[in-house]
């Protein structure tokens, strides 16, 4: 039997219209659509060795088009990754298989990002590709030269992000990103000239791409634009692939019927019919198996040589510690000499002039540091000495100036984390987390260490007024599983944080940061990183009337409401607490003696959903009713009661009258 090219992608659809028929749900049209482009990619240029499938210089290939996961899925099969058996193409979108409804990282090798909210994966690529130039001015081209291949369709561009990465990339001239664009023309709710008319060739021309229309089941000019495509190293690549979703089905290719649900037994039998394949369902001919095998074979002998390569490269040690994304043994010992200085001296910076003051000496120590800011970096002050900026062709800096661009800076970020030999870390104000969130969200579902750098955190930015006053943000990120939320109350604070952001490697953080200054609280250093523990007595009186909670730049309030009550006879515990996920962590006698069994009372500067947890109800928490309002910020903080004066009036009407109602009293 001579296996053609037609056969080889044949083999796909007939795997991803067989699953999905079997699971009853899923999107056969993408995969079966896009199966000749794909086929040609795998057969004739992606770098990749399934038996080393964390090759470090491997081609990465993104499914931004996530709802054809049965696309990657049979691709990876086909190719020969061991962990992704028949068995698991029969398991299509079932409880504990690798095959989940849409790609997720970590689920099974050659998934290099979870996708299926559309356009994020795009995004991931240019942090992917970025990363990739990065390590190459790092390391030399011998050791890192790899390109970035992402399947899109019309959803993917259709989706704000993805103007915002594709501009990005254009303006950085990153030429080993190439993007498949899936031109099929449908979308859910039927052809696209129903909500669009764009010519997306047109357009990535204006950003800087080199754009080009080819027919996408023609395998000798999806070949030759790939190719074209490789040699273009100054701008990145978009090749509109012209396909018929759900090809082969007699009835519903090039219709939105083909595109979300099963094809249906008739339908399916139709497509065999059509296709020529007279093959029993997830049966593929030894032939055809054989064929693909050899395909996933090809990059042995590159992967052979690379560690070759490797071996004799004298910076092979720096080269396997940066893509484990590992840490200097002496960081804690950096941090610590950092903390010492800050609690001698007694700074009163603002806590983002204290995160820049902490990322001077950790980006200095660790160089797989890279940072950037969402066209705030004066804001922010994520910059550093050693943090010089990349550009177009200059990608050796550590520092990225996203722009205007927050979402696709988070995207990037993530897709920079799954590449691996980066820590990625970014800037904006807080209350631009929510034109971020999607990203945010997805660092989180994949436990990426992604570190969001969030300032002006609350009223106390001022002047610019409620639209750049955050007050539900802080709750809307700490419901985020997995997700860190430090807000530190001072530069000590902060220092401790950004070590914990560093050490947590199964998931992203959040650093909330002020813009006004705050005093120092922890004159007395100590080696252990306190903040590690979640929250912490920043005053342990000897008897507990009332323990006051803070986080933040409320926490020096809490104090002055403490020595305000201690001047009536009433004796307050003070408690800190930078990261409520870290104090949950905590064994429940720890939890237990820093709450206490006194009546409690919160400070904050933020709205008070979550803070029940830990106290009877919402009013006895000092914080935002509302939006804020422009103003001086301490004017801010007087109009909408944000005092020490009045945490210690909520305090005295507790013990007035008990934390549920009842008489109290001390």
């Amino acid at each position: 039997m001579t296996v053609s090219q037609a056969d080889l992608a044949n083999a796909i659809r007939a795997l991803a219209m067989d699953a999905v028929e079997q699971a009853k749900s899923g999107h056969p049209g993408m995969p079966m659509g896009m199966a000749d482009v794909a086929t040609v990619l795998w057969t004739r240029f992606l770098k990749f060795d399934p038996q080393h499938p964390d090759w470090p210089d491997r081609d990465r290939f993104v499914l931004s088009a996530g709802h054809g996961s049965m696309l990657l899925y049979a691709l990876l099969y086909l190719a020969g990754y061991p962990d992704m058996t028949l068995d698991e193409l029969r398991r299509f979108r079932q409880l504990g298989a690798r095959t989940a409804g849409h790609p997720e990282h970590g689920h099974a090798f050659g998934i290099e990002t979870t996708t299926g909210p559309l356009g994020q994966g795009l995004g991931n690529s240019v942090g992917m590709a970025l990363a990739e130039r990065h390590l190459a001015a790092r390391f030399g081209e011998d050791l890192v030269g790899h390109f970035t291949y992402v399947i899109a369709g019309d959803g993917c561009l259709m989706e704000g992000i993805s103007h915002e990465a594709a501009s990005l990339a254009g303006h950085l001239g990153l030429g080993r990103l190439i993007v498949l664009f899936d031109d099929n023309g449908i979308s859910i709710d039927g052809p696209t000239s129903l909500s669009v008319s764009d010519d997306q060739v047109a357009r990535f021309e204006a950003y800087g791409w080199h754009a080009t229309r080819v027919d996408g089941h023609d395998p000798a000019a999806v070949e030759r634009a790939i190719a074209a495509a490789r040699t273009e190293t100054g701008r990145p690549s978009l090749i509109a692939c012209k396909t018929v979703i759900g090809k082969g089905a007699p009835t519903k290719a090039g219709k939105n019927s083909a595109h979300g649900s099963p094809l249906g037994a008739a339908e399916i039998e139709g497509a065999r019919a059509t296709l020529g394949w007279h093959h029993p369902p997830f049966v593929i001919p030894d032939e055809i198996l054989a064929t693909w095998r050899d395909a996933g074979a090809r990059g042995a002998a590159d992967h052979e040589a690379w560690e070759t390569r490797l071996a004799g490269s004298a910076c092979r040690e720096e080269f396997d510690r940066a893509i484990a994304s590992g840490l200097p043994a002496d960081l804690a010992t950096t941090v610590n000499d950092q903390k010492r200085k800050l609690s001698a001296e007694r700074p009163a910076p603002a806590s983002r002039k204290a995160s820049q003051m902490a990322l001077e000496i950790l980006t200095a120590a660790v160089p797989e540091m890279v940072g950037g800011s969402a066209d705030l970096t004066h804001s922010n002050l994520t910059n550093t000495a050693a943090t010089a900026p990349m550009a177009k062709g200059s990608y050796g800096g550590r520092y990225v100036n996203f722009g205007v661009r927050e979402h696709a800076m988070v995207a990037a970020m993530n897709g920079m984390a799954v590449h691996g030999g980066i820590i990625p870390y970014g800037g904006t104000f807080l209350v631009f987390a929510d034109y971020c969130r999607p990203a945010l969200r997805l660092a989180a579902l994949m436990r990426q260490r992604v570190i969001f750098v969030a300032t002006h955190d609350s009223i106390g930015l001022g002047e610019d007024g409620p639209t750049h006053q955050p007050v539900e943000q802080l709750a809307s990120l700490r419901a985020i599983p997995n997700m860190l939320v430090f807000r530190p109350a001072d530069a000590v604070e902060t220092t401790e944080c950004w070590e914990l952001a560093l050490r947590s490697s199964e998931g992203p953080s959040t650093l909330a940061l002020t813009r006004q200054e705050l005093p120092t609280l922890r004159t007395e250093h100590t080696d252990e990183n306190l903040c590690a523990r979640g929250a912490y007595l920043l005053r342990d009186p000897a008897r507990r009337d009332v323990t006051i909670l803070g986080t933040g730049s409320e926490v020096h309030l809490a104090l002055a409401a403490a020595d305000q009550l201690a001047a009536a006879g009433i004796e307050a515990a003070v408690v800190t607490m930078p990261s409520w996920e870290l104090f949950e962590r905590q064994d429940p006698a720890y939890r237990a003696a820093v709450l206490g069994i006194a009546p409690r009372v919160a400070v904050e500067a933020a709205s008070p959903f979550g803070w029940t947890r830990y106290v009877a109800s919402e009013a006895d928490v000092v914080c935002m009713r509302g939006f804020g309002a422009s103003g001086p910020f301490k004017q801010l903080y007087q109009h909408f009661g944000i005092t020490a004066e009045h945490v210690a009036e909520r305090a005295r009407a507790l013990l007035a009258v008990g934390p549920h109602g009842e008489e109290h009293s001390t």
